[in-house]
């Protein structure tokens, strides 16, 4: 009996041990969520290997740790990090190695260098950069575009546009070569072939490792309308115009032309696009306005498309 309360005892003691040594570990922890560009890394938190990437490591103690991504024939990546309470993600592109032959000269006996070994060592690549910007934020129909930027790493850059129409899914547009001082540029002459919207252009270097956007509007090739609410109209009167522009662009502008002041025209306003395209404007021939014939002019913000309307103001 007494050996078996010995045992119990010691049992007992265990189990109290345990729970001791689970609260004095239970700080906060967080849960760590590793990717990398490639996938398949060797992951290593404070040297001790956990796995490869993709993969969600949780129970992290917060504080301070050090954690290294390795990949055969890749740059080692590594960091000092601080794991807090929560989840954290930390993804990392791997830099390539590329192979570098040198011949090594080698001393005989005598005194006498050879020709030496051949020696193969991994240096980290070149890391290929690109830019692009285009030279008109807006462009017409008819127009043509110069694309240019920076590009190292590359001999040559490549263009793909996306946008409506036949460029839907990408079109590969050119590939300009990069002079010796990293720079490039390409003059785009589509013609008149495009539709109006929004496009744009990427682009990469030739392997595809990297890439830049630019984003740009083409207008033109549509129609702008006007129409009047009254055609003759008496001193005092308010008059509403509105019409529909189908070009592409953002805004029209109306021009008053008439008798007097108003002989070489007025710009009366410049107004935005609804979402379907239409425009509307309410104008009043004030007193001071001389009798006769007035023309009511709509024009988009390029200048692409115009429309008139007649006005005959008369006595009230």
């Amino acid at each position: 009996m007494k050996r078996i309360l010995i045992i119990s005892a010691l049992i007992l003691c265990v189990i109290i041990c345990g729970c001791t040594s689970t609260q004095t570990s239970g700080k906060p922890s967080g849960t760590l969520q590793f990717s990398t560009s490639p996938e398949g890394a060797q992951i290593y938190l404070d040297n001790q290997y956990y796995g490869t990437t993709p993969s969600t490591l949780p129970g992290v103690s917060t504080g301070a740790h050090t954690l290294e991504f390795r990949y055969s024939g890749y740059q080692n990546w590594h960091a000092n990090i601080t794991v807090t309470a929560g989840s954290s993600t930390y993804s990392a592109a791997l830099t390539p190695l590329v192979s570098q032959t040198t011949t090594q000269p080698v001393q005989t006996p005598g005194g006498i260098f050879t020709q030496g070994q051949v020696v193969t060592t991994t240096a980290p690549a070149t890391q290929a950069t690109v830019t692009v910007t285009a030279g008109q934020d807006i462009m017409v129909i008819g127009q043509s575009q110069t694309f240019s930027g920076t590009c190292t790493g590359s001999g040559a850059v490549v263009l793909t546009l996306y946008g409506p129409g036949a460029y839907t899914n990408g079109v590969l547009v050119a590939q300009p070569l990069v002079n010796g001082d990293n720079s490039w540029s390409y003059t785009w002459n589509p013609g008149y072939s495009l539709i109006s919207g929004s496009y744009t252009m990427i682009a990469s270097d030739k392997a595809k490792t990297t890439s830049d956007k630019v984003t740009f509007s083409v207008v033109g090739g549509g129609t702008i309308g006007i129409t009047a609410s009254n055609f003759v109209v008496s001193q005092g009167d308010t008059v509403t115009f509105s019409g529909l522009c189908t070009t592409g662009a953002k805004s029209v502008t109306l021009t008053l032309y008439g008798p007097g002041q108003y002989a070489n025209g007025a710009e009366i306003a410049t107004l935005p696009l609804n979402a379907d395209n239409s425009w509307s404007y309410k104008y009043t021939f004030d007193l001071s306005k001389p009798l006769g014939s007035y023309t009511m002019t709509v024009e988009d913000a390029q200048n692409t498309a115009s429309s008139s309307v007649a006005i005959t103001l008369n006595h009230g």
